[in-house]
């Protein structure tokens, strides 16, 4: 795919890295977003924007602030607030683009997922379609998650330290002001909005964005074009490549019956 990598700046200054994939065949265009920590990429966030590219989309891939990528800021730092400001400033940066097509579908993982959905909410006459993926419904539920015990320690020390799985023996650092933020955010609220195609995936081993989470969603969503699927063996991160196999041929699917 022919890339082309930028650095705009958000509503703060901060410089964001985003890349372009600007297809020829021109058939819509789709933003496609990490999770937290997570950055543009990483495979599962590439795989999903092969899988677009292939039937003809112009695919944008960004790395937030205050993530493990090459934008400006600290992990320590990110919010839900910081990751969903920093989708829409990349949105009203594309919409001046030449390539810029009205209509758009939004993709993410995890936290990504929940701002594209977010952004769909709220505003939904923008947005084609949406594939939130192992997406965080909301705080409440996250902290249900995450586990009492785990939460009550974040809390008490004031930060979640956890290894980093894809650099094994470092560790990553985030402060509890996240999960304050994270607790005014919740999906269902304005679920009604999200008329539009939907796909749901999750991993069949995920404990963070579990499959019953993502039932209560499916089952709230207004649309009849809605689809959840379920990749066995895998956990919240799709790492594997028969796992990332999968989710592009259920993106494969997903995109030819919305277009």
């Amino acid at each position: 795919m022919p890339q082309k990598k930028i650095i705009i700046k958000n509503r703060r200054k901060q410089k964001i890295a985003v890349i372009i994939e600007k297809n020829p065949w021109g058939k819509g265009l789709a933003f496609v977003m990490h999770g937290l920590g997570g950055n543009k990429n990483q495979p599962h966030i590439k795989t999903m924007g092969q899988a677009f590219f292939n039937n003809g989309y112009t695919v944008v891939r960004f790395d937030t602030t205050n993530t493990f990528g090459e934008s400006d800021g600290k992990y320590e730092d990110a919010t839900v607030t910081n990751y969903y400001h920093d989708l829409e400033d990349v949105i009203k940066w594309a919409k001046k683009q030449s390539w810029f097509q009205q209509h758009f579908v939004l993709a993410g993982h995890s936290l990504g997922a929940s701002c594209t959905a977010y952004y769909a909410e709220n505003h939904p006459k923008e947005v084609k379609a949406i594939a939130p993926i192992s997406v965080m419904l909301s705080g409440k539920l996250s902290i249900e998650a995450h586990g009492k015990k785990k939460i009550e320690n974040w809390k008490k020390t004031g930060w979640l330290i956890q290894e980093r799985t894809s650099q094994p023996g470092t560790f990553k650092k985030l402060k509890w002001s996240h999960m304050k933020d994270r607790l005014k955010y919740d999906l269902l609220k304005k679920v009604k909005k999200l008329n539009m195609p939907v796909l749901l995936v999750v991993g069949q081993l995920d404990t963070s964005t579990p499959l019953k989470h993502q039932k209560i969603l499916f089952n709230r969503l207004p649309t009849i074009k809605k689809e959840l699927y379920v990749i066995n063996g895998s956990h919240h991160t799709f790492r594997k490549q028969k796992h990332l196999v999968k989710l592009k041929s259920i993106f494969n699917r997903w995109i030819k019956s919305i277009s």
